[in-house]
């Protein structure tokens, strides 16, 4: 057992909670009662590193088929989430298609400063009908692959829809 002290704090390290650490246990020696590592000598069936562990919990197990991406889904706190594959510098706004990993925009804003960003939520709030308030860019301010929150009443299949015959009109 050792004492390890750091400021403000006391750590007391036992063979266990070192082994937790270093992720190999730690045995006692048949003589002199000095501790040594775990090491590749076979004394031991436990996993080396985490790519053995991992194996061991894959081998048995099948995995379920993949659900297909939807561009359109709920978050945790049920907001409606867009997916969105962002193609500034067009010529002008449109949906260009709707597949299943994104939503194709294109906006005649150059990407920079923000300008295609801020188009984007303004081109989707006149789409889906509702405030330039109540549609956020949530995630990928600097990325073509951006994921925009609904704040408004809509559902999602209502959003789906929408995109899909502005789609279709473009």
């Amino acid at each position: 057992m050792r004492r390890i002290r750091f400021p403000g704090f006391l750590f007391t390290v036992t063979s266990t909670s070192l082994g937790f650490l270093t992720g190999r246990p730690l045995l006692r020696a048949a003589r002199g009662g000095e501790r040594r590592q775990a090491g590749g000598t076979g004394e031991s069936s436990m996993p080396k590193n985490a790519t053995e562990i991992r194996m061991m919990k894959v081998k048995n197990t099948t995995k379920p088929p993949l659900a297909a991406q939807e561009p359109v889904k709920f978050d945790k706190d049920g907001f409606v989430l867009i997916a969105i594959h962002a193609k500034p510098g067009s010529k002008q706004n449109a949906v260009t298609d709707v597949s299943e990993g994104a939503v194709g925009v294109a906006i005649a804003a150059p990407p920079s400063d923000g300008e295609a960003n801020a188009e984007l939520v303004r081109y989707l709030a006149k789409v889906l009908g509702l405030k330039k308030s109540e549609v956020v860019l949530d995630k990928g301010c600097r990325s073509r692959e951006k994921v925009v929150k609904i704040l408004g009443s809509l559902t999602r299949e209502e959003v789906q829809e929408k995109l899909k015959t502005a789609a279709a009109t473009s």
